[in-house]
């Protein structure tokens, strides 16, 4: 499945300010539908290293008008198909994002930095995205150290799937995104895209955003906004390992990339005359 990032903030790392107009945002929701996007992600807090807080009311302020407007719009279209989720870390806006039609949530502190989170989630019975980040947005790219990366995220991610179903909420409401960039250095991005596969040990969808990040500029030299190549190619190996949902900014490219990755996938080695 493709997420699309709609990003309503001032300051996002590779589009902020584009989309902070609630009716461009909503508009390049539409479009995003319109390319093939299956779930579009709604933010309205950068998560970029150093990034600044900000407050529940500015975050609602953003995000709840274009949550609202484009889970309408869908709905009065016939277009069911296509999901609206929040990326939020607080249970105030996710709880009035599900109330506008949001039916996941996408929380890059797996519901730990709002004791409420688990609470929403439980109760509205959304989807959840549980990510794995090492301290916090303004912190995490502090000389990030772990023992062994892919074990530490796999058993941190695991244990919350466990800690969250002894609080009520159904394993089945639930997914997995090892945080790319989230507290890692450019060496612990890379040792997790290669290991991908293993967390599927976890039992539950993964999720990977990797969409222009700086792991990326870091190995091609290039800038944020073009980084859509090098994206692709991350992209199209992650579904090789596995990898069920894919958090993008570039839709309609990405939604190319995939039909090529899954006719290979899927082919049989049967040959084809196309």
């Amino acid at each position: 499945m493709v997420m699309g990032i709609l990003n309503v903030t001032p300051d996002s790392f590779s589009d902020g300010n584009r989309y902070f107009d609630t009716e461009k945002a909503i508009l390049r929701g539409l479009e995003m539908v319109d390319e093939g996007a299956d779930i579009i992600d709604v933010g309205g807090e950068s998560t970029r290293p150093g990034a600044s807080a900000v407050t529940v009311d500015e975050e609602k302020r953003r995000v709840i008008p274009v949550v609202e407007q484009l889970c309408r719009v869908l709905k009065q279209d016939g277009r069911t198909g296509c999901a609206v989720s929040i990326d939020t870390s607080k249970a105030e806006v996710a709880r009035l994002a599900i109330e506008g039609g949001a039916v996941i949530i996408n929380d890059v502190s797996a519901l730990t930095a709002d004791k409420g989170m688990s609470d929403i989630a439980r109760d509205s019975g959304a989807g959840v995205v549980l990510m794995h980040m090492k301290g916090s947005p303004r912190t995490m790219q502090n000389s990030p150290v772990y023992g062994d990366v892919v074990a530490e995220v796999s058993r941190y991610l695991a244990s919350r799937i466990t800690d969250l179903a002894e609080n009520g909420l159904d394993v089945e409401q639930l997914a997995i995104d090892p945080g790319i960039g989230f507290g890692k250095t450019l060496q612990h991005n890379l040792d997790i895209l290669r290991q991908l596969d293993t967390l599927r040990s976890c039992g539950r969808p993964v999720a990977i955003g990797l969409s222009r990040k700086s792991f990326l500029g870091k190995l091609t030299g290039r800038e944020a906004d073009q980084r859509l190549i090098p994206g692709i190619a991350a992209l199209s190996f992650c579904i090789t390992q596995g990898a069920d949902i894919v958090r993008v900014h570039d839709v309609r490219d990405s939604v190319d990339a995939l039909k090529v990755v899954a006719a290979i996938l899927s082919s049989g080695g049967e040959r084809s005359s196309g």
